[in-house]
């Protein structure tokens, strides 16, 4: 017998037979499936992201629509989606839309726009007013490892959204919505066209709302933008906007020094969205806490302070997506001695040397960072 092997030893009832196989199970983890798929230990294969199948848990919407302030073109567009909503029976059957649009059950929307301008809000926001249940859905909970789970978690979200007739929220849609590929060269990039196909054969059946929100509405493939029925554009709040949010966002119960005046508020606001003044109410709430006391309270100069702040980190820090224009890049021109081959580095060309890709009369280019 090999050394490695252990003896299996006849036992009683009350305990079980043993051999090496049970020892090497217990100090390796579970065992391997064929295709390598951690197996569970009554020998069934997991599924999902992690060990479990992902769940899609309807919820209560906590807002109303009332409570989202956007600027009038927003909410004749919102608005309009409800209609769409709301009176479905009336213009597919009695008015026979379904003779001009014969394979639409549901509706599909899509808000799209600047980050902080309140897409996910108002998404949560209209199954509100619907009055039905939300379920959140995001790339990480659909996408799985393990080949082919990521199309049935696909189907498994509409189907619980169907079976409790909640409004199904896709946030960071473009992550889910993207362009499928035309050369298919690996297996990821077949799994990707056939997770696209899934999602589209699943718009076309589901006779509920699904809501798409995305702050890159261009990385969209053209058979998702045909079957979405409206597309909402959410802007960077107007001035009239920036005054209704600062009377909303203050809290009754935070001390704020009076006298001050929230219209100057809102004209040096102006360039942020709804996102940024709540980050900019925290952090002057915060630097008044700091203080504590008589002293206490919020001051005009604190959010002054943190709206200056706010529109430094805009202007500083990231790049917001354009909406309305295809993706740049940023294209470095090599100096002589780099094509030379001389050892100086490409970070040292200064940032005024880099131009578009238009204008760039060399032939040797380097793509840096995408706009």
């Amino acid at each position: 017998m090999p050394g490695s092997w252990k003896r299996i030893t006849e036992t009683d009832g009350e305990n079980p037979r043993y051999d090496a196989r049970t020892e090497e199970r217990d100090h390796a983890g579970p065992l391997a499936g064929p295709a390598g798929a951690p197996r569970s230990s009554d020998g069934g294969q997991e599924t999902g992201n992690g060990d479990t199948a992902p769940q899609f848990i309807p919820e209560q919407p906590r807002r109303s629509l009332d409570e989202v302030i956007l600027p009038d073109t927003v909410r004749q567009r919102v608005e309009l989606a409800l209609d769409l909503v709301a009176h479905h029976t009336l213009l597919y059957d009695t008015w026979n839309l379904r003779s001009i649009d014969p394979y639409r059950r549901g509706t599909a929307l899509n808000l799209y726009g600047p980050s902080g301008t309140g897409k996910s809000l108002c998404a949560e926001a209209l199954a509100h007013r619907l009055g039905r249940s939300v379920i959140n859905v995001d790339y990480a909970q659909i996408e799985s490892k393990y080949v082919g789970d990521t199309p049935k978690n696909i189907v498994r979200c509409f189907e619980e959204a169907h079976e409790h007739g909640a409004v199904l929220v896709f946030d960071e849609a473009d992550s889910i919505l993207g362009s499928r590929l035309s050369r298919v060269s690996q297996s990821a990039d077949h799994a990707v066209n056939v997770s696209r196909a899934v999602m589209l054969r699943q718009l076309d059946r589901f006779d509920g709302l699904v809501v798409f929100t995305t702050n890159f509405p261009r990385n969209y493939d053209a058979a998702f933008v045909r079957r979405i029925l409206t597309h909402v554009k959410f802007e960077l709040p107007d001035p009239e906007t920036l005054h209704r949010l600062w009377e909303r966002l203050l809290p009754e119960a935070l001390p704020i020094e009076p006298g001050f005046d929230r219209g100057a508020l809102a004209q040096e606001s102006a360039g942020l969205a709804g996102g940024d003044l709540v980050n900019v109410i925290t952090g002057a709430a915060a630097a008044a806490a700091r203080r504590g006391g008589e002293s206490g309270v919020v001051t005009a100069g604190d959010l002054m302070l943190e709206i200056k702040s706010a529109h430094r980190a805009r202007a500083e820090v990231g790049r917001a997506p354009e909406p309305d224009g295809p993706a740049e890049y940023t294209v470095r021109r090599l100096s002589r001695e780099e094509v030379l081959g001389s050892n100086v580095a490409p970070d040292a060309v200064k940032a005024e040397d880099a131009q578009s890709p238009d204008s760039a009369p060399s032939p040797v280019a380097a793509p840096e960072t995408q706009a």
